[in-house]
This record gives structure tokens, C-alpha cells and sequence, in this order.
């Protein structure tokens, strides 16, 4: 059988160079940050210029924390996103009145990922799999919601048996995308790297986006190679 291509996201975008010179590298999507407490936040009115500017077939997801859903919704319509990326406490009846009062637009639900989080924990997202189209697993530190920077155990990921593909997040970053990959194939769909590939929080190192893209690849082709 064909081994899939793992698609990229950065998230964190708050300019239109660090979004055009990824979409040059070769990422399949940029994340935008509306969670103020971020110090990658980008105010919509930016986020939608810089959308503007993107050429085809790149994908664009919102990323939100316990927002009210009417706001989430109008930004969702202002910027254009084809993806809503929730990493709060949004409930499985949220996610379904999201995803059908802005479709065409997609929702992900993010996990934080750490020996509390069981499997019991998602079943009612995953009841929801027309509304919630994938999980993003991401790193569980107590007081902080959203990305934290650091990877987590890897191992926990079967324990949730979430039966369905996965991005994967949490501290991604040119040494250590390898060992991931090797740690969770063949279920990855998908990685989000952020922190990763910056200098400061919110912009971007070019050559180390070229350089995560090409550690990828290569892991890729060292499993076609393989058989």
C-alpha cells in the first residue's frame, strides 16, 4: 500500500513574509492564533490581510480557546478560515453547532495530552466525527492552554485509541521530528510545529522551516526506501 505524505501546519503566523516564505518551503497550512494570551496572537483584521495575500490550495485554521461561539463564528467569516482548531473546553454539542453554522469550515479539536487524559475523555467527541474532522495532540501542562513548547510522553497516544489519523503537536522542532515520526507512525496524519522553527515567539526562522520540511521528507523517504 501507498504511505500517505505527512501534511505540515505552522501555526502561530502573525506576518505575511514568515506565511509566504512558509507556503514557499512547502507547508500545506498556517495557523492563526486569536487567543490574547498568546504572545503569537494576531488581531483578525491582520490575519485576514495576510490570508488575502496567500496563493491556492493553502489551507488557513483559526486556532481558539474557550471563546464564545458567535465570536469564533464572525471571525471564522472575516478571514476566511477552512479550519476552526479548538483547544479550550469546547463541548461536543459546541463543536456540532460550530461546524454547522460555518461550514464549509472544518473543526479540530485539540487534546492535551498527559496521564490524565483518558480515552473515556474523548468518546464524545469522537460520536461527533461528522462535525469534529480530526484531534490535534498536544501537550498537557496544568495553568497554560494552548501550545506550551514542550513535547509529551508519545506512548500515551495508544492508550487514547482514537482510530483515526492525527496531528501531532507539542515542541516539534528539527532534532526531535525523527524520533516522533518513528514513535507514532503509521497513525500521523499530520504535524503542527510552531516554537520549532522561531527565533522570537511570533516570528518565524526561514531556513528552519526548510529544514523541518526536509526532515520530513526525508524521514518519508527512508520509509518508502524500507519497504
Amino acid at each position: 500500500m501507498k504511505k500517505k505524505r505527512i501534511r505540515i501546519k505552522m501555526c502561530g503566523t502573525t506576518n505575511a513574509e514568515n506565511a509566504l516564505a512558509a507556503v514557499e518551503a512547502g507547508v500545506d497550512a498556517l495557523g492563526f492564533i486569536f487567543y490574547t494570551k498568546s504572545p503569537r496572537a494576531v488581531d483578525p483584521n491582520v490575519a485576514k490581510v495576510i490570508i488575502e495575500q496567500l496563493p491556492p490550495f493553502v489551507n488557513t485554521v483559526g486556532v481558539f480557546v474557550d471563546r464564545k461561539r458567535e465570536e469564533v463564528e464572525e471571525i471564522i467569516r472575516f478571514c476566511n478560515l477552512g479550519y476552526a482548531q479548538l483547544h479550550g473546553q469546547e463541548s461536543p454539542k459546541y463543536c456540532e453547532r460550530l461546524a454547522r453554522f460555518t461550514a464549509p469550515c472544518q473543526i479540530i479539536k485539540a487534546l492535551r495530552v498527559g496521564k490524565k487524559l483518558q480515552a473515556k475523555d474523548i468518546r464524545a467527541y469522537k460520536a461527533y466525527t461528522k462535525h469534529v474532522k480530526g484531534f490535534l495532540l498536544d501537550t498537557y501542562q496544568q495553568g497554560i492552554q494552548g501550545g506550551t513548547g514542550h513535547c509529551f510522553d508519545w506512548s500515551l497516544i495508544q492508550d487514547l485509541k482514537l482510530q483515526r489519523d492525527i496531528i501531532l503537536a507539542g515542541g516539534l522542532d528539527v532534532e526531535n521530528v525523527h524520533k516522533a515520526l518513528d514513535a507514532v507512525k503509521p497513525s500521523v496524519y499530520a504535524l503542527d510545529v510552531n516554537s520549532g522553527v522561531e527565533t522570537t515567539p511570533g516570528q518565524k526562522d526561514h531556513n528552519l522551516i526548510k529544514e523541518f520540511i526536509q526532515q520530513v521528507r526525508t524521514w518519508e523517504q527512508s520509509q518508502r526506501e524500507q519497504g
